[in-house]
């Protein structure tokens, strides 16, 4: 939420995930956080769910935010076209 992806829409995307998990009763934690350096990519967001590689998603809109909820948190999916980082746990 560094100046960049608030120029991007981070403060929408942050709204979307705040409200969508509140409403589904998601059992996740969300964190707001400064530049990581990819400003062309922003809005990011960084997921972080056991049986699946950590990954940061980039250019997330209301949409994607929507997707993250769904197939990765929910369903343990990736969403390849959005993956701007992934860190396999070992």
């Amino acid at each position: 939420m560094s100046s960049c992806g608030i120029a991007a829409g981070a403060e929408e995307v942050y709204k979307t995930l705040t409200e969508e998990v509140k409403k589904r009763n998601i059992p996740v934690t969300i964190k707001k956080c400064g530049c990581v350096g990819m400003c062309s990519v922003e809005p990011l967001v960084e997921v972080n769910v056991e049986g699946v590689p950590q990954v940061t998603y980039g250019r997330v809109n209301k949409e994607v935010a929507l997707q993250i909820l769904d197939e990765h948190i929910h369903n343990h999916r990736l969403l390849n076209d959005h993956i701007y980082d992934i860190q396999v746990k070992k």
